[in-house]
């Protein structure tokens, strides 16, 4: 029994090495520190893992959903009622988005926190902004997509945005392309576009954590004793495995709460609010009105991309940062604070207005 245990590991082994030998996968693998390990540090996988998600369901909602005005709000109920398991497949999508948007929030608030982004990380800290701009761009082609009353009011204010562009609104306007209405190009965008970007960003946020390696611990520890290095199919196991329950937890709340479908949009009214990663913006644009949307939704951004040449020293520990820590955490408390406000605040008439 033993002798026939020991010739399956072999050829197992014979199996991986040969696979290696073609495919140079042994290259990616590289020694992981201790705390890489832990649920802070896995984060970037755990949203990974989620995209995976989000791509397989996506794929199958493809093969059914009808990116026209006039077809695409029916074929997603025909998706709900029709195709099989089509509810749920849609329903993990749904939940899936909410969750990779958290968590890349959370991988980015554990970035700045912990100063991962200081020299030599600089490029990759510019490369997980450009990521997190293109989730909240995935989030928000696929609120548009189911096409009710949400979606088009989102539009709406797309639209309406885009004029303060000129030129460079051109794409949102609904003569850019005769005859191709908005819903189809942007649904081009969901499926086509914004993957590529997402992985020509992802393939080189991989290359430089692969480059530079895990970020250190931004306190020292105590005893200056140096910390442990784990194998990388150790750090993998972690993400798959907290990758698994993300998934638990998303097929659970696809079950119980499965994702809304308003009915088809009606044209002249704004009666809805946005959903839960815009709402601080709502407030904006309650106080300040719809012109105040552009610039809002960028300086977030802005001030991400200028953080690396701002606080430039050596320092990682957030309690000797205290000036720009605080300053980011006063800024995620203002994003709080204008969503509760939106929250509970009644929906109001902003296009055309």
């Amino acid at each position: 029994m033993m002798a026939t245990s020991e010739a399956t590991v072999s050829r197992g082994s014979r199996f991986w090495r040969a696979i290696d030998e073609r495919l140079g996968l042994n290259e990616l693998a590289y020694k992981v520190p201790e705390h890489g390990n832990t649920l802070a540090y896995t984060l970037g996988g755990i949203t990974f893992f989620g995209f995976i998600v989000l791509a397989l369901t996506g794929i199958v909602l493809t093969q059914f959903y009808h990116p026209h005005p006039t077809e695409a709000n029916a074929s997603v109920r025909a998706i709900i009622t029709d195709v099989p398991l089509g509810a749920f497949v849609r329903s993990v999508h749904f939940w899936a988005a909410q969750a990779v948007v958290v968590s890349v929030t959370l991988h980015a608030a554990r970035v700045f926190i912990t100063a991962a982004y200081k020299r030599p990380r600089e490029v990759n800290w510019l490369v997980g902004v450009a990521l997190l701009a293109v989730t909240i761009g995935f989030f928000f082609t696929g609120t548009v997509l189911k096409w009710d009353q949400e979606s088009f009011e989102a539009l709406e204010h797309n639209i309406e945005i885009s004029t303060f562009l000129g030129a460079f609104g051109t794409f949102f306007s609904p003569s850019f392309a005769a005859g191709v209405p908005l819903l189809t190009r942007l649904y081009s965008v969901h499926v086509s576009v914004l993957p590529l970007l997402l992985v020509l960003l992802l393939l080189a946020h991989v290359f430089y954590i692969r480059h530079f390696g895990i970020s250190p611990l931004p306190m020292k520890r105590n005893g200056g004793e140096p910390e442990k290095l784990r194998p990388f199919s150790t750090h993998l196991k972690k993400i798959v495995g907290y990758g698994l329950v993300l998934l638990a937890v998303v097929a659970a709340l696809a079950v119980l709460f499965p994702a809304p479908l308003g009915p088809e949009p009606i044209e002249g009214i704004e009666v809805t609010k946005p959903p839960w990663p815009f709402l601080w913006l709502y407030t904006i644009e309650n106080v300040w009105g719809i012109q105040w949307l552009l610039p809002a939704s960028i300086t977030p951004f802005l001030a991400l991309v200028i953080i690396p040449f701002i606080d430039r020293g050596d320092e990682r520990d957030p309690r000797r940062r205290k000036a720009i820590v605080v300053a980011f955490l006063v800024g995620i408390a203002i994003l709080f604070a204008l969503m509760i406000v939106a929250i509970l605040s009644a929906p109001q008439a902003h296009v055309g207005g």
